[in-house]
């Protein structure tokens, strides 16, 4: 009895994914849902991409809710995001109603715009979002809370001190009991668990918005965390691939190494994919090598971008060329296979940039059969650097919501910078290439 007594008296948090393209498991809302002390919170996770009626899913839990929180991906997900939370506001107006994520995350206050959305988080959101969730516990104002942007009394709009990126080793292991794990293998039609062990990243690329986002910080699991959690995941979920969803995975090589060395040790035989910068993959000793094969490497995703390196000093990529393969050909002798994604089309990017661009892709694909070179045009994704001096030149963002929900960092034509005549060639050359990277999230 007094169980059931305790169940019932934990206060319920609504979490909702948008409908998305791809069916990389939710690993934002676990973070924040599992951040959250299970005895005090009980944690409901609706996915638009696997329910046909998200709202109707959401409704029985509405009346009974402290909040909703939903995590918003710039693009497509925004006008589910909107659809969703408009829906919930008109049935239940006084519930709060939080965005995180990454358009949150650069748009903190225009999210706010939005009436229907009360509270934007901002970057790393686990202990941001238990914050949030207590002070609404408490019946307390979000005034002063780090990390978010909130709409106050009066229709106020307040961005409050940001928050420091915090270990990830402080927080609770996620709790995938809260997802359907099974119904995501059958949509990958595989048994593959994403998981994530980092949040941030060092370096400063000026077409990407993780500098803005993590201000060039990185925080890591302990390989002892890995092993142990991901040791528990294979018992409860029999997982034969693991997708690493890290920005960067070999940032700390010590700490891959002593993965690898503990999934060797523990016996289990699971494949693993994850990221690789260049540079990382020269500095990569022969053994670390060795090792990460052994314990079920299968397949690195390694950023080339341009295959200039004017182009890749100008974008702030810090590699080289060579440095691309040098560690592609360390994946050959290692038979791991190879995804090198390249953009072309940057502001003022010449002619002979792109075909070194064009004659890259075509060298590495001529390395092995399991290397693919997938090649997008550059688009002004908010909060990189380039996007800024892009901004100063004239050139004009979305204003709204529903304009941002138009944009398509993936498929769609090129900016203004690509001439016809270039666009023709790289399409044509595009013909001749043969890979599948319609997701932001690689299988």
């Amino acid at each position: 009895m007094n169980g059931a007594l305790h169940e019932r008296a934990r206060l319920k948090v609504v979490l909702y994914n948008p409908k998305a393209v791809f069916f990389t498991m939710p690993l934002a809302l676990l973070a924040i849902g599992s951040a959250l002390d299970p005895d005090r919170y009980e944690i409901v996770i609706v996915d638009g991409r696997l329910d046909a009626d998200p709202i109707g899913s959401l409704e029985p839990h509405l009346d009974d809710a402290l909040c909703l929180g939903v995590t918003v991906l710039t693009g497509a997900p925004i006008s589910d995001a909107l659809r969703v939370t408009r829906a919930v506001k008109r049935r239940r107006p006084q519930l709060p109603i939080v965005w995180g994520g990454w358009h949150p995350s650069m748009f903190a206050r225009e999210c706010l715009d939005e009436p229907a959305v009360d509270v934007s988080v901002q970057g790393q959101g686990e202990e941001t979002f238990a914050e949030i969730v207590e002070r609404l516990a408490e019946g307390h104002d979000l005034a002063g809370c780090a990390g978010c942007t909130v709409r106050l009394a009066g229709d106020r709009i307040v961005q409050n001190p940001p928050r420091p990126l915090r270990p990830v080793n402080q927080f609770r292991a996620h709790d995938y009991r809260l997802i359907p794990v099974a119904r995501y293998y059958e949509l990958k039609e595989r048994r593959q668990l994403d998981f994530i062990t980092s949040q941030g990243c060092n370096f400063r690329c000026a077409f990407c918005s993780d500098p803005f986002v993590y201000g060039r910080k990185w925080v890591g699991l302990d390989p002892d965390a890995i092993g142990l959690r991901l040791g528990e995941l294979w018992q409860r979920y029999r997982f034969d691939d693991v997708n690493f969803q890290d920005e960067t995975f070999f940032t700390r090589r010590e700490r891959v190494q002593a993965m690898a060395d503990g999934i060797v040790e523990s016996g289990r035989e699971f494949t693993w994919a994850a990221t690789m910068r260049a540079d990382q993959g020269v500095r990569l000793p022969d053994d670390t090598w060795v090792r990460c094969k052994q314990s079920g490497l299968r397949r690195l995703l390694v950023g080339v971008e341009s295959g200039s390196n004017d182009m890749l000093k100008r974008i702030r990529k810090d590699i080289t060329i060579e440095q691309v393969f040098h560690t592609a050909g360390r994946m050959r002798e290692h038979d791991i296979a190879g995804i090198f994604p390249f953009i072309v089309g940057f502001p003022d990017e010449s002619d002979e940039s792109v075909a070194a661009t064009l004659d890259a892709a075509r060298r590495l694909q001529a390395m092995s059969r399991d290397f693919t070179t997938p090649i997008f045009y550059f688009k002004p994704y908010p909060g990189s650097a380039i996007v800024t001096e892009a901004v100063a030149r004239g050139y004009r963002l979305p204003d709204t919501l529903e304009d941002w929900s138009t944009f398509d960092y993936v498929e769609g034509l090129p900016g203004p910078w690509v001439s016809r005549e270039k666009y023709a060639r790289i399409e044509d050359f595009k013909q001749g290439i043969t890979h599948d990277a319609t997701e932001p999230q690689l299988s």
